[in-house]
C-alpha cells in the first residue's frame, strides 16, 4: 500500500475552506464521496487506472485550532498499488494535489510539511 502525507498552514478564511477544498479536488480529477466541515472524501475516476491504482484522498481540516484568518490542513493521498517504484501512480498523483495546494490562489500558504512514504 503507497500512503503520503502532507499538512499545510494556510491563511484563509475558515468558513471557505471547505468549498475551496471540494473544488480543488474536482480540478485534479477527484470525485468528491464524502464531506462534512471538517473532512473530505474523494477518489479518482473509476475506470481511469486499474482497482489496485485508483487514489483515495482524505483532508482533514483541524477547525479546533482555526482561527479567522489561519487553517491548518493535511492530506492523505493512498491506494492498494504496492510501491515497487519511487516514481509510481499514487506518488504522482499525491505531488499534483499537493501543487495544487501550494499554488492555489485562493489562500495563501505559510506552512507546507511532507511526511510522504511507502509501505510493503
Amino acid at each position: 500500500m503507497a500512503r503520503y502525507t502532507c499538512s499545510f498552514l494556510l491563511s484563509v478564511p475558515i468558513k471557505d475552506l471547505q468549498a475551496l477544498v471540494v473544488e480543488l479536488l474536482q480540478n485534479c480529477n477527484l470525485v468528491v464521496q464524502y464531506c462534512t466541515s471538517d473532512y473530505i472524501m474523494a477518489r479518482e475516476i473509476p475506470g481511469t487506472v486499474s482497482l489496485s491504482k485508483m487514489v483515495k484522498a482524505e483532508v482533514f481540516i483541524d477547525i479546533g485550532t482555526a482561527t479567522e484568518t489561519e487553517t491548518r490542513m493535511s492530506i492523505v493521498i493512498k491506494n492498494e498499488e504496492l510501491p515497487l517504484q519511487l516514481d509510481n501512480h499514487c506518488r504522482q498523483v499525491f505531488e499534483f494535489i499537493k501543487q495544487s495546494i501550494e499554488n492555489n490562489r485562493y489562500w495563501h500558504l505559510i506552512e507546507s510539511l511532507a511526511d510522504s512514504y511507502e509501505r510493503l
